[in-house]
């Protein structure tokens, strides 16, 4: 029997806001709201964007008056919606009037000679041929040059690309904990990761007691690493600028960094943990490790999540340098305008329609996952479940970033489990898709020809498709966390997202049985079982994800255990609801930090209590045992 992997708390930050309790969800059907949760999520945005504070319990305005959260964001809406989702690249990421472009020159001196001075820390190592150098004083030289002088002259140029889908203004994660240069990306896994375990309602010193350490896994990365100067960025960057590499940048850049962390300040984690890359699958990769561990019975609990921080001009430059990005002149040939205002760089990404490259986005999202009945057990919420993550290559090919034949493969399977657990009317009636939607003229052929063809195979007449790129932009390898939690808000307030910036869908879409609309679809919170999440990654990395709906993993748990089981089960769940809804109240208030603990119960080998049998962790509550079976008895 297999365990059941069920989403039992989720959390992040991406350009639509806090994800826990669906607050990034609900910024993107903003008007659909009723007022509370509308305050309440545009409330939450002004304190994470530092627009208000608060002081015992009461909102604080920028000029320190004490308001009310209706009249606070009476105020400060228009400012809010603003500075949220796609929007033209702000000066907190990089100034796009001014982006680093320096130029090499080879200056011809003629008969001249050039004199200038240096001082020592200035001198190059290796002193050219053609430089007549004289120490004038300690410290100081005067140089002489004739003929030629090799030289690098600063530059810059304004950005070609301008529309990104960045996280909301003002707000600064390496402000709420003691970051110490770290990586924009980390600091971003810091706060989604806390989100995501506080929003469980249960704390997680309560569910490690229930199982043994090694019962425990984390899985998390990026598709790219982490590329602002205090990682990969800095590392690859500062020797040709005269900067000096320090001794944070090459270890904080690797791409498994976002687990590691989880790991050593976040969880103390000494069970299983890895990160997966897929480019833009990665997030989907992670979820496939966590979801084969919990149903072979491997694991109990473990923490998914994927962390992306691409908007640099340099990551920004590579993409465009492909072909692959929305550059400001394709934008303005694509509407017949002359320039672009505000508007149009929220309508930059626009999937399945008349478009012409990407907006890049950065995301860090996290997901709880529990085996079935570690969550009855201890009365966690389930927002959904994972059944399985199905995940194919392309094939041979001629260009590596090509799309191929192993996304029909991974959808095609997602289908077929829905149908083989849920019923061929489930499927057809009461499914969506996630779809990847990339807003390339490529990906609107080529994915709807996926999801089109899966339609017609499995007699599904009109699949609503959906795809959050157009509010958020391309995160790379964390998009399939964006999708995912996104989805999730569909099961609380009934609507699955319209594909909004999209006017027309494209002549070349294959959509015969697609249902694609830039209206928000009204399907009640019970309306759909399942959505399949789907992935399309360069180099040929595609997964796609089913994931069942709440009153679709209730009614199967029905199954499992008895009424008077699932009656305690209830009981349980009423506590863990207060505790979770006491976080989200603190963070609405701004009073809810991350979890960051910093040398905090370090051991050494010294301090563990070792036999044939188990070892002992201090602060563990449970042992790791040592009776390992061996699963090759016919061998041996």
């Amino acid at each position: 029997m297999s365990q059941l992997p069920v989403i039992v708390g989720f959390g992040g930050i991406n350009p639509a806001g806090r994800a826990s309790f669906h607050h990034a969800y609900r910024r993107l059907i903003i008007d659909k709201l009723d007022s509370k949760s509308r305050t309440e999520t545009l409330t939450d945005l002004a304190i994470l964007t530092g627009l208000a504070t608060t002081s015992e319990g009461q909102y604080l305005n920028q000029e320190g008056e004490v308001c009310t959260a209706e009249s606070l964001i009476e105020s400060l809406q228009e400012q809010l919606l603003n500075s949220t989702l796609i929007r033209q690249i702000e000066g907190s990421c990089f100034d796009v009037n001014n982006v680093m472009f320096n130029k090499p020159a080879s200056i011809n001196l003629g008969d001249e000679t050039l004199r200038f001075q240096l001082r020592k820390r200035q001198m190059p190592q290796n002193i050219p041929s053609n430089w007549q150098v004289t120490e004038t004083s300690s410290g100081q030289f005067d140089i002489e040059v004739t003929g030629k002088l090799e030289a690098i002259l600063p530059d810059s140029k304004t950005a070609p690309v301008q529309s990104a889908g960045q996280l909301p203004s003002g707000f600064q994660p390496g402000k709420l904990y003691q970051s110490r240069n770290h990586p924009r990306n980390l600091q971003m896994t810091v706060f989604a990761a806390s989100d995501a375990i506080s929003s469980s309602g249960i704390p997680f010193e309560r569910i490690s007691a229930y199982v043994a350490p090694d019962q425990i896994a984390v899985y998390a990365s990026n598709s790219i690493g982490q590329l602002d100067d205090f990682g990969f960025g800095g590392l690859t960057k500062f020797p040709a600028i005269g900067k000096r590499t320090t001794s944070k940048q090459m270890p904080l850049g690797y791409a498994q960094m976002p687990a590691d962390f989880v790991n050593a300040y976040i969880l103390g984690n000494v069970g299983t943990t890895g990160g997966a890359l897929g480019a833009c699958a990665t997030f989907l990769y992670n979820l496939r490790s966590g979801v084969n561990d919990i149903r072979s019975g491997r694991r109990k609990v473990v923490l998914v999540g994927g962390s992306d921080a691409p908007i640099t001009p340099e990551v920004i430059e590579g993409f465009r340098a492909m072909g692959a990005l929305a550059e400001d002149k394709d934008l303005l040939a694509l509407d017949n305008l002359a320039e672009l205002t505000i508007n149009d760089y929220r309508k930059a990404c626009r999937p399945f329609g008349n478009n012409c490259g990407f907006t890049i986005g950065e995301s860090s999202q996290f997901v709880l996952l529990m085996s079935d009945d570690l969550a009855v057990e201890l009365g966690a919420e389930i927002y959904g479940a994972v059944p399985e993550v199905f995940v194919n290559a392309d094939g041979h090919k001629k260009s590596i970033s090509a799309p191929g034949v192993g996304n029909y493969i991974t959808l095609a399977k997602s289908a077929s489990l829905i149908r083989s657990m849920l019923g061929e009317e489930s499927l057809q009636q009461r499914s969506f898709v996630q779809a990847h939607g990339t807003s390339t003229p490529q990906n609107r052929v080529t994915e709807s020809h996926v999801i089109n063809e899966t339609a017609k195979a499995f007699s599904i007449d009109n699949w609503t498709v959906s795809a959050v790129k157009c509010y958020l932009g391309h995160s790379q390898g964390t998009a399939g966390g964006d999708q995912l939690s996104t989805s999730l808000g569909t099961w609380k307030y009934g609507y699955i997202p319209g594909i909004v910036t999209t006017p027309t869908f494209a002549d070349d879409v294959h959509k015969s049985n697609l249902n694609l609309s830039n209206q928000h679809h009204d399907v009640g919170a019970t309306g759909m079982d399942s959505v399949l999440l789907n992935s399309k990654g360069f180099g040929g990395n595609n997964a796609s994800a089913p994931v069942l709906a709440p009153h679709v993993v209730h009614n199967m748990l029905k199954k499992r255990y008895s009424a008077t089981q699932l009656k305690e089960y209830q009981n349980k769940l009423e506590q863990t609801r207060a505790v979770a809804s006491a976080y989200d109240q603190a963070a609405i208030l701004g009073e809810a930090k991350p979890i960051y603990r910093y040398d905090h119960n370090v051991l050494q080998g010294e301090d563990l209590k070792i036999t044939d049998s188990q070892i002992k962790l201090p602060g563990y509550a449970n042992p790791v045992s040592l009776e390992v079976s061996n699963p090759f008895e016919d061998l041996c």
